[in-house]
């Protein structure tokens, strides 16, 4: 039977190359140089909640660093180190250490490709919980906000949003799409892709910046509140997949597409004057990058249908207290 202590030395402990100590003290010790603030965000997933008991441990490790890389990517910064809290269910670690190692392969092939070091954390026997602490570096005054939206800026999303809802929806049950459809939905849901590298590239264009996770209309909302604006988007601007548009008009779909979440793409707003530099950016990166409204003065977000008449939703997004 493996220990606490076995599990970690076996599956997590690595060389800190970029910190001053990592695994293996009562705490990890990092530097950072002058004129650099550090960016610390976390998220915990829920077995049951957030991912299903029988989710493929390779990609749910994948996951559980893929969602505080979104958050990094939103504030424009560089992920440098994560912090890793791993509750375990006893089965799992006397009968079947393959979940735990290939938990731990998902999680450092996605953390080596963006030279993240695992500095600490924290294993203990309970129901399957997974929280990560992530840390990151930017010139100090330089990140990006959800507070700086401005008067006459442009909305831009990155990527395609509601792919991953729909896919939650078809593995709930309380939607049905065809085998070649589901399969082309899941990888938003199961390994999505955090746009890091465009969030860096936003800083000196954007006034600000969110990532999309609780769903378009509640993060672009949370913009709306913390700069006191208001705004509208247009329905037929908002970027999805030819699955999603093919069952746009149903209400499952629409809820996905607008108040779904889990996307991770950023949602990001700019002068108009920076129109061109967004394009180009966009073909340097090979990302879509799609402008969807604008942003007024006043408060609350309107969503216009093609006609350019106002829509009317019963949800906003998700809240983890309520779903």
């Amino acid at each position: 039977m493996c220990s606490e202590f076995d599990i970690i030395h076996r599956y997590f402990k690595r060389t800190a190359t970029g910190a001053v100590l990592g695994i293996g003290d009562d705490a990890a010790l990092i530097t950072s140089t002058t004129g650099i603030e550090l960016a610390i965000s976390t998220d915990t997933l829920v077995c049951g909640k957030h991912f299903f008991p029988d989710a493929d441990p390779y990609k749910l490790g994948h996951k559980s660093l893929a969602v505080n890389l979104s958050d990094m990517a939103a504030m424009g910064a560089k992920p440098r180190w994560a912090l890793l809290t791993l509750t375990i269910p006893n089965d799992l670690v006397n009968q079947n250490t393959a979940w735990i190692s290939k938990f731990s392969d998902g999680f450092f092939a996605l953390a080596d490709s963006y030279q993240i070091e695992l500095i600490g954390g924290d294993t203990t026997a309970g129901p399957l919980n997974i929280g990560i602490q992530i840390i990151g570096e930017i010139a100090a005054g330089k990140a990006l906000r959800r507070s700086g939206a401005k008067l006459g800026d442009d909305i831009w999303i990155s990527g395609q949003i509601g792919d991953a809802a729909l896919a939650l929806q078809h593995e709930l049950r309380n939607f049905t799409l065809k085998s070649t459809e589901i399969e082309q939905c899941l990888p938003a849901l199961l390994t999505p892709t955090a746009r890091v590298k465009l969030g860096q590239h936003l800083i000196g264009l954007t006034h600000s910046a969110i990532d999309i996770s609780d769903g378009l209309m509640a993060d672009l909302g949370h913009i709306l509140t913390a700069s006191e604006k208001a705004a509208y988007i247009n329905i037929i601007d908002i970027p999805c997949s030819p699955v999603l548009k093919k069952y746009q008009q149903q209400s499952v779909a629409m809820n996905c597409l607008l108040a779904g979440g889990d996307d991770y793409e950023l949602c990001f707003t700019a002068p108009k004057i920076n129109r061109p530099k967004i394009e180009t950016l966009a073909a340097e990166l090979a990302i879509q990058l799609t402008r969807i409204g604008e942003i007024y003065s006043g408060e609350g977000l309107i969503v216009k249908d093609e006609q350019g008449n106002t829509m009317t939703f019963d949800t906003q997004g998700y809240d983890h207290f309520r779903n």
